[in-house]
């Protein structure tokens, strides 16, 4: 069995998943914590009065004996992990969520079955009442067909959770995009016991089963109002699909929008329990009105598929300096012979000519002052 962590010492990564154990501590203590002890290594090897003296106060988290439970922890979940083929994704590596990591209250570790390109994809994350109606379960079908056909690279991320959530996740499969699920426990079990096949079918296909918890954490209640955070801080968008006045869709909803996450509804009659919540969002300027996925794609400024083909054929019979002349004032705009040469790096006399054969070609077009731009 190939390594899940090629890259990391054992200890070190025992030392990182201990201190992501750690209570209290977010990404910005974390780091603050770590500018000052170096690494991770030096803060679990330093005594109690070095912590102090370093940091400059007294902690709870600084007492040899905490310390050391958690290493043991530690040591114990990274064998856990290699066995099980669980990756690690600690706050300060690259491929750890982009955009989660901007929110304050990040998790500092997530752990993940699967694998997907999160950090150069579109996501979208679906919530929505676990007691889906017909009329719910029949919008998330068109709306992740839609983006399917209209959107390249999107990921759709949801709880694993009945109604919409595992709506959510279905269709996604169905349509061959990937899939996240969040979940609120460790990855020993699957939680509901009814949706582990779809979870194996999710991190088979591309998609994830994702958790900030050890793997034998236990089942809270207040674990699945901590995930909501990760479902809503991991997305661009956020999208409520019938909710009643009160739920964990709705809380998600808040902290997105906290997180200056774009928040979309699906509006229903005043008279449903379960379109109330969206009703209410909707009213309250919380959340944009979504009848399909062409309001997402519109409010998110997301290029279509027919857009990015219709720009890559314009310029069908480009050589490779026509390429990158084109690149270039397509991210500048108006560019004078001399910028262009330096910044592109093809000289004057190569330069030249092309410039002629673009203008002949009606792709640039010479104006005032010797300057050109994309016509």
């Amino acid at each position: 069995m190939t390594p899940v962590h090629r890259n990391i010492d054992f200890k070190e990564r025992c030392y990182r998943l201990a201190f992501s154990m750690m209570r209290g501590v977010n990404p910005e203590t974390g780091s603050a914590i770590l500018q000052r002890m170096h690494s991770e290594c030096d803060f679990f090897r330093a005594t109690p009065a070095e912590l102090q003296t370093v940091m400059g106060m007294k902690s709870p988290l600084f007492e040899r004996e905490y310390r050391d439970r958690l290493l043991a922890i530690a040591e114990s979940e990274a064998v856990y992990n290699d066995v099980n083929r669980i990756r690690e994704l600690y706050f300060t590596d690259n491929d750890y969520p982009q955009l989660l990591r901007e929110c304050s209250d990040a998790p500092l570790m997530l752990y993940a079955i699967g694998d997907c390109d999160y950090n150069n994809s579109h996501i979208i994350s679906i919530v929505g009442t676990r007691h889906a109606t017909a009329y719910g379960v029949d919008f998330v079908n068109k709306l992740i067909t839609g983006l399917a056909e209209k959107v390249r690279n999107i990921i759709v991320v949801s709880g694993l959770a009945y109604g919409i959530d595992i709506a959510a996740h279905r269709a996604a499969m169905s349509a061959g995009l990937p899939t996240i699920g969040v979940v609120a426990h460790g990855l020993s079990t699957i939680y509901p016991s009814s949706h582990r096949n779809d979870a194996a079918r999710m991190a088979k296909s591309g998609g994830m089963v994702l958790t900030e918890y050890i793997h034998d954490a236990r089942i809270h209640k207040g674990n699945f109002l901590a995930r909501n955070r990760i479902v809503a801080g991991i997305a661009e968008c956020v999208v409520v699909v019938e909710s009643a006045d009160k739920g964990g869709a709705l809380t998600t909803a808040r902290i997105a929008s906290e997180y200056s996450r774009d928040v979309f509804a699906l509006p229903g009659r005043t008279s449903d329990i379960y379109s109330r919540g969206c009703n209410g969002l909707i009213a309250r300027n919380v959340a944009h009105l979504i009848t399909g996925a062409d309001d997402i794609i519109e409010v998110m400024g997301w290029e279509t598929a027919e857009e990015d083909g219709e720009q890559k054929s314009l310029f069908p019979e480009l050589t490779e300096d026509e390429t990158v002349i084109v690149d270039y004032l397509r991210n500048k705009g108006d560019a004078r012979i001399n910028a262009i040469s330096v910044e592109t790096g093809i000289s004057m006399s190569r330069l030249m000519p092309l410039m002629v054969n673009l203008e002949f070609k009606g792709i640039v077009i010479n104006i005032p002052g010797g300057s050109y731009r994309l016509s």
